[in-house]
């Protein structure tokens, strides 16, 4: 019972199992690390390497809580090099599931311990190459409490996919391979730079990397993206030794070093790693090792800051990794905006402004079209009986696109555009188990797709809601969007909500986005032929009205 509460610490989901099996493989120098799980790891995982293995004795010494730690005195507290240093790991595993270890030393014969959790139930000799395989079954049968706070196979085969892949990315030099039920998710070979791996993750962002190389106490290693390439949903990792850890204290240190290089709301992708002296970071905050304690936090957010500015000032006469162009947007005269025939906005349908959705009524707009005009490519503006209505058109056309993709769920998927050229879309691990899951409602809507080995899908066809869309890189953020989280799809609570809401903030025009009359004109009409025109998916004023009597008043007319 005092293992299965102690392991409670160390194994929360079976993503946490996958972690520590593969760190402790990295430590044991192993060169190619294979993950296997079934039914998202509640039912089975499996962790085989080629590293150094163990004796008979060390073996059974390993399922027995800290008799393996790394640690023999407290300064090797101040200079832990290695990823796994408690010796906690397996007991704490193999106390809460049917648990097996295989394994063998150079030269070894090789030995297999058993254990049911917690009891050791036998020690048999069995040759193996040199190397360890781990297998973990009926993870929390005996702790139904935790069992019933798992998620959904597919959730937690996301998890560990995603703990894979950050291990893999923070140790360039080792293979990493990832099995769900037969379906590889992950391959990548050793031996790999980290701009190597990076792009073998994710690819095709390494060309839009720029080198980032600071020295001095705190070293900063690695890459950050150019602004102009910055999306919404950048990538971001921060890797102290071999490991990632989360501090988003230094996340805000970056936005800020890129502070008037990026559009409001951009998160440029960082993969940075720091390098400390012995003595200058505790790593022994939290058994999940996802924390660092630094000695001179100020000189670690310097050196980071310092090391991006650098990056940043030499990015026209740096070697930029490559780098794509991207095309400009299409001329306002090439199509109407939205739909060729769009729904004609009706006085009845106006009124759905109430003080009830959040924003006064706006029935005093005259029932003939009124005359508007763009605002600085971001807003439109229509004189009213009573005064004159704003619109943010963005927010508009997210709300249009929003009623749209929610109606082609339940009928014709609408237009779409074959595209000239198939797009390759790489995905990581965990991104193309949303493909998967969501492929059927991304059709819906207008993606047509093939999936090309382990981790492509090639784009054929994509919906074309207005001249300028971009539909891989709306793919592309959608995807993301969807598997990471954000406040925008993590408050639906439907697939298909969360899916029309990131479709339509991804593929509404920009504010910036320069509008003929027409296309104006079009735009205008198409909120208020939507049921909901006051706000857009986010919640955010669509529209608002600045009231004649508002302007006598600022004028001094009142």
């Amino acid at each position: 019972m005092a293992n299965q509460i102690a392991a409670g610490e160390v194994v929360e989901r079976p993503a946490s199992v996958v972690r520590e099996l593969a760190e402790n493989a990295l430590d044991a120098g192993a060169r190619r690390i294979d993950v296997h799980v079934r039914g998202g790891g509640k039912a089975e995982i499996r962790v085989a390497d080629d590293g150094c293995g163990m004796a008979r004795d060390d073996a059974i010494l390993a399922v027995e809580r800290h008799a393996t730690s790394k640690i023999r005195t407290a300064a090797d507290l101040q200079r832990i090099r290695s990823l796994g240093f408690r010796g906690e790991a397996l007991p704490s595993i193999a106390a809460v599931s049917l648990f097996q270890l295989h394994t063998a030393a150079e030269n070894g014969d090789g030995v297999r311990v058993r254990v049911d959790f917690g009891k050791i139930r036998g020690v048999t000799p069995k040759p193996r190459a040199p190397g360890t395989t781990v297998s973990v079954r009926m993870l929390f049968r005996d702790i139904p409490a935790r069992a019933k706070f798992l998620g959904t196979n597919a959730t937690e085969t996301r998890a560990a996919a995603q703990a894979v892949t950050l291990l893999a990315l923070a140790n360039p030099g080792a293979g990493f391979r990832f099995v769900s039920s037969g379906r590889v998710l992950l391959d990548v070979e050793p031996d790999q730079s980290g701009l190597e791996r990076i792009d073998a993750l994710w690819h095709g962002i390494g060309a839009t990397l720029l080198s980032v190389n600071g020295g001095g106490r705190v070293g900063v290693r690695g890459f950050v993206q150019r602004p102009d390439a910055a999306t919404k949903g950048g990538r971001r990792f921060l890797m102290v030794g071999n490991r990632v850890v989360s501090d988003p204290v230094l996340m805000r240190v970056v936005d800020e070093a890129y502070r008037t290089t990026t559009p409001d709301g951009a998160r440029p992708a960082v993969f940075l790693r720091l390098v400390f002296e012995a003595g200058d970071v505790d790593l022994n905050v939290h058994p999940a090792k996802s924390e660092v304690r630094f000695q001179d936090r100020r000189a670690v957010e310097t050196a980071v800051a310092e090391a991006i500015r650098e990056a940043l000032s030499s990015l026209e006469s740096a070697h930029a990794i490559s780098g794509r162009g991207h095309e400009g947007p299409g001329s306002a005269d090439q199509e109407p905006l939205t739909s060729a025939h769009p729904a004609a906005a009706q006085p009845e349908v106006v009124a759905l402004f109430e003080e009830a959705a959040g924003v006064e009524a706006f029935a005093d707009i005259e029932t003939a079209k009124p005359e508007i005009w763009q605002l600085h490519n971001r807003y439109i503006l229509a004189p009213t009986r009573e005064g004159m209505l704003i619109i943010d058109q963005h927010a508009a056309h997210e709300r249009v696109l929003y009623e749209r993709i929610m109606a082609r769920f339940s009928g014709d998927p609408g237009e779409t555009q074959t595209l000239l050229f198939p797009v390759p879309v790489r995905l990581s691990p965990d991104e193309m188990l949303t493909v998967e899951d969501t492929s059927g409602l991304l059709r819906r809507i207008g993606f047509r797709f093939e999936k090309l080995g382990q981790s492509t899908v090639v784009i054929t066809e994509a919906p074309q809601p207005h001249p300028r869309f971009d539909g891989e890189a709306c793919f592309r953020d959608m995807i993301r969007e969807l598997t990471e989280g954000s406040p925008l799809v993590d408050s639906a609570h439907r697939q298909q909500d969360k899916i029309a809401r990131s479709m339509a903030c991804k593929g509404a025009i920009k504010a910036g986005d320069p509008l003929s009359p027409e296309e104006a004109r079009e735009l205008f009409d198409s909120l208020f032929a939507t049921e909901l025109p006051a706000h857009d998916v986010h919640g955010r004023p669509a529209a608002i009205r600045l009231a004649t009597a508002e302007l006598d008043r600022r004028f001094g007319r009142s």
